[in-house]
Parts: structure tokens; sequence; C-alpha cells
């Protein structure tokens, strides 16, 4: 009896983006077109004033087809498709690009609303792969195809087949904590450097055109601060508005955005470290902010602010078995210490458990700093020249997402000692490390 043949493989089918997309495009000519205008300032205004009404409305019009000509080409020549092993993303009107995403490098999808694209009914994807500092996107998608695109795409890097993905849909998810626009506002209230921020915005310009009397120099000094102010107020008010963490199998969800809704995604075991952030005028309160530095990834912020415990029942779930409240803190000896940094070493302290290394820092704004052995990827002692007079040392540990958490001002004998234990502590957790995998 003759042998089966195989079943050849069916072929990815190409997708394109959502037809509003051409929309978006066309926007790349115009700014060019509008930066050139504004370039030659006066010698355009001449020019058009020399040309007829008609002329002037025939050369407009053929500018709005240009313009949307580039836009609908540009569309029309980008497509992705997703294959066993990739997803290819080809795009480019004159020069051709291809991009070709491994799947089982893929660490997170992210589905971002714009506020115009919430309107429209349409959202972007951007994924985050290991190995790659820019994310690749796809923008546009109609909100239910990049939903649905972002779950097929996170369970075949799960290891699912390409059948069994497309069916599993959406994995589902488990509320931690949200964030309600009167915490956050309380929070901004108290925070220092928002206060600073909106004193410089106010009170620098004022002072340029005080001594001054230039308005040029009061606008070119107002517009940076301006912009320093609204990112570090109602700008963050506005991105960490309404913030959601939530669990599922594809890791922490984050929702968060009044204007521009976000959706991301903190992968399993991509986390390297951990940071815990007081200011002054929240510690009565016993509020604070907790940041993340995930490896290849942008997402910064899982808990813009929360109580002490709240916060510590989320950072549970990104670092499994580690107890932040059972962490006992040394502070760098007086002796010596305050002579090296005057008044702020009162700040610095360290504390090593089974499970991580942790340093603590600041007086006004105390940030302690959390690194699971496993992550830690190299450990350096350095002594400066006044620090070898007092007998102290710092000791750096290094991670895998080009940071450097630090605890300074140790013994030196101590941390000579630290050093090497640190060595093995990394060496046999790593070893003893979950795997990162999806859906695990």
């Amino acid at each position: 009896m003759p042998a089966a043949a195989a079943v050849p493989a069916v072929p990815a089918a190409e997708r394109r983006l959502h037809v509003l997309t051409p929309l978006r495009r066309a926007w790349v000519p115009i700014a060019a077109t509008v930066g050139v205008v504004v370039q030659q300032g006066d010698k355009a205004v001449e020019w058009a004033g020399e040309l007829s009404v008609t002329l002037r409305a025939l050369i407009l019009a053929a500018l709005v087809v240009v313009f949307g000509l580039y836009g609908f080409l540009s569309w029309w020549f980008t497509h992705y498709e997703v294959t066993d092993t990739e997803l290819r993303i080809r795009s480019g009107l004159f020069f051709r690009r291809t991009a070709h995403i491994r799947l089982d490098r893929i660490q997170a999808v992210d589905v971002t609303r714009p506020l115009l694209a919430r309107v429209a009914g349409v959202a972007k994807l951007r994924l985050d792969v290991i190995g790659t500092e820019e994310k690749d996107e796809l923008a546009f998608l109609d909100e239910r195809e990049a939903v649905a695109l972002r779950a097929e795409l996170l369970a075949r890097a799960a290891g699912f087949a390409p059948a069994e993905a497309v069916a599993l849909g959406e994995a589902p998810q488990r509320e931690l904590l949200r964030v309600g626009p009167r915490e956050l506002a309380v929070s901004l209230l108290l925070t220092l450097s928002a206060w600073a921020a909106l004193a410089a915005g106010l009170g620098v310009p004022v002072a340029v055109w005080w001594f001054s009397k230039n308005p040029w120099a009061t606008i070119a000094t107002l517009l940076p601060l301006l912009g320093g102010t609204w990112s570090g107020t109602v700008g963050r008010f506005l991105t960490e508005f309404d913030w959601r963490v939530a669990e599922s199998p594809d890791g922490l969800r984050l929702d968060h955005g009044l204007l521009d809704r976000a959706h991301e995604t903190v992968p399993p075991g991509r986390v390297q470290s951990v940071r815990i952030v007081e200011p002054l005028l929240w510690r009565p309160r016993d509020l604070v902010r907790v940041e993340l530095a995930v490896a290849g990834s942008k997402n910064e912020v899982l808990v813009p602010v929360a109580s002490r415990a709240a916060a510590q029942k989320v950072v549970a779930r990104v670092l499994p078995g580690v107890d932040l409240a059972a962490l006992v803190f040394g502070r760098s000896p007086k002796a010596g210490s305050r002579w090296v940094v005057p008044v702020w070493w009162r700040g610095y302290a360290l504390a090593v458990s089974l499970d991580v290394f942790a340093a603590r820092k600041g007086l006004l704004c105390r940030r302690t700093e959390i690194v699971p052995h496993a992550k830690v990827q190299s450990v350096r002692l350095t002594q400066g020249p006044w620090e070898r007079v007092q007998g102290l040392a710092d000791v750096h540990v290094d991670t895998g997402a080009g940071g450097t958490v630090t605890a300074r001002l140790r013994p030196a004998a101590e941390a000579a000692d630290l050093l090497d234990a640190q060595a093995v502590r990394s060496r046999t957790s790593r070893a003893d490390a979950r795997p990162d995998r999806w859906m695990t």
C-alpha cells in the first residue's frame, strides 16, 4: 500500500492595515512641506502673493492629491503576515523594508488607542522583541483585529500551534489593583518635584523678561519649561489616569490613559529589577510608587501610586516568593560615611535575602531598588580615594536591562565578602530559575 503523501503547509495570508491608515501616512509629506514653508518664511509669503487666486487653488488641490496619493500608496505596499515561526511586516514605498520578527522572541505586545484612533475605532499594535531597542508597530488596525492578533501572537510565542493559537482568543484576567483619579491627583499634589517644575515654569521666564526685556528670549525659555511642567503634572495625570493592573497567563496587564488609552503587558520572567519610590510627603500616608526595569522594554511604571500593602501584593506577582516586608535594611556606618557624603549618607542602606539584593538611597525621595539574584549579570566593587581612607567601598550589581543597583558606603571588609557571596548567589539562582516562557 503506497505511503500517504505529506500534506503541504498552508501559506500564511498577507493582510493589510486598516483603510483609515492612509490618512495617517499622508501627514509625513504634509509635515515636510510645512517645515520647508516655515523655513523659507518671508520668501514663501512673497512668492504666494505673486500668484493668482486660481493658480493658488490649483496648487493647493495638486498638493492634496499628491499627499493623498502618497498615503494611499504607502498603505497599499504595507502588508503583514503570521507564519509558523515569525511575524513579517513589509513596508516602504520607495525603499522596501521587511521585518522578520521571530515569534519565540516576542516578549510583549501592547495595544494603544490614541484619542482620534478611539473615535475611529482603530488601534495601534506595538511589539517588544528580545534583542531590539526600538518597537515594531502595526498602525492602524481595527480594534477587534488588534486584540485578536495580540492574543494570537502571545499564544504563538508561548508555543501553541497556529490553529490552537487562533482558537484560544484573549486570555482571561483578574484585576489586582485600580488607581482612582482622586488618589492620582492627591499624589501629584503631594509630589515636590511637580511643584518645583511648576515654579520653574512660571518663575524662570518672568526672571528672563525682567532682566532682558527680550520677548523672544522669554518665549525660548518659556516653551521648554512649560513642556517639562506639563509632562510632570497634567501630562502625567492624563497618562496614568484610571490605572489598572490585572493578572493573566500572559503576565501582568496594564491599562491606563484618559485621552490616549494604552494596554501594555509586563512579560513574565523578564523583570530585571523593581524600584519602590517614596516621596517625602507620601510617607505619612504610607504611599509608594512602583517602577520596573524590563529587558528590551520601555514599560517602566507598574503602580503609579498605592498603599504600601497593596503595592507589595502586586510586586509579589512580579517577584514570586519575595516578601518585601521581611527585608531588613542596614544603614551605612556613620563613622566614615559622614565624611565621604555629609548628611545624605543617612539615606544609604542595604538588605540581602535568599532571593534578592536590595539597596536604598535618598532622604527627600527614598528609592529602594530590588534585584532578584537570578537577574544579576555581574558584580563589581569600587573604592574612591577618600573611601579608601575611611575604609569604605561600593558594591555594584549590574542587571540585564542595562541598569545598576549600588550598595554605597559599606565597610571594605563587608563589601569584599558581599562581592564573593553575591557572585555565588547569582550563579546558583540562575541555575534554579524558572524559564522565561509565556502562559506557563
